[in-house]
């Protein structure tokens, strides 16, 4: 075996040329991934794709993908963000369309844009969360909301491997509102003869723990006894950073905005 001299990596690799950052959703039943399934299914997709993704030196190298923010287990999301280094320049749309085709479906490929600094996690500090809540109504969500902003502090408790560890979800809660719709993927026909459903869209800020939608809801039970009858559904919409009017910067585009609902 050669020696590796000093200075030098054990297994040099080709640089790295580019950077693409994508944008992508969790959809359907596959919302269910843990976010180490999604990356798995990803770094599978780059192998049968052919993409020349770049990776790391040393005895067993890896792909060169990075993520940021991971939607929680059971959430859907239109907003889910990685980034892939490239051993040469290939058209942004050429990766995603040949990722997209090779992932299953539920886990599709939106946007692709080449990278530009400043890095991604320092484009995104919050979210923005659609979540349905069936068997609910709209007056009685509104109360809830309206009993959560009104304080000023509102903790929670979550259980953590670590063990239990306190959140404050009311700090973390930029904006939120509240209006009654069909759920997604029933008919406007059908749900009017149906039981309730409100929908709570809200901006959460970035935290550590990170503020979760079960988190909110467990915060709206705190103040108001809400208790949906059947569980919610959760969707990420957007993620970005948050201006003072509580509009949220495409992290794949400085110019462009996700407006308040």
């Amino acid at each position: 075996m050669a020696r590796v001299r000093p200075g030098e990596a054990a297994n040099p690799a080709p640089p790295t040329v580019q950077r693409i950052r994508v944008r992508f959703a969790k959809r359907g039943r596959l919302r269910f991934l843990s976010h180490r399934d999604v990356a798995r299914s990803v770094e599978r997709a780059v192998r049968r794709s052919g993409v020349p993704v770049s990776h790391s030196h040393g005895f067993s190298p890896h792909p060169r993908i990075s993520w940021i923010g991971a939607a929680p287990t059971g959430t859907a999301s239109e907003a889910e963000y990685f980034e892939i280094g490239l051993t040469r320049e290939v058209e942004p749309e050429v990766v995603r369309t040949a990722l997209d085709a090779v992932l299953p479906d539920g886990l599709d490929l939106l946007e692709a844009v080449v990278a530009e600094p400043p890095a991604l996690a320092d484009r995104v500090d919050a979210s923005l969360w659609r979540i349905e809540l069936p068997g609910v109504s709209e007056a009685g969500l509104r109360a809830a909301v309206d009993g959560l902003l009104a304080k000023d502090s509102l903790v929670v408790d979550r259980i953590m491997p670590s063990g239990k560890r306190q959140i404050d979800v009311r700090a973390a809660v930029a904006w939120a509102e509240v209006a009654a719709d069909s759920p997604t993927g029933v008919t406007p026909d059908a749900a009017a003869s149906g039981p309730d459903c409100a929908i709570l869209t809200a901006v959460v800020r970035q935290t550590t723990p990170a503020v979760r939608p079960d988190d909110v809801l467990g915060a709206l039970d705190v103040v108001a006894g809400l208790k949906p009858p059947v569980p919610a559904k959760a969707t990420r919409m957007a993620q970005g950073l948050l201006d003072d009017r509580g509009r949220l910067a495409d992290p794949l585009g400085p110019g462009r905005v996700t407006t308040r609902a």
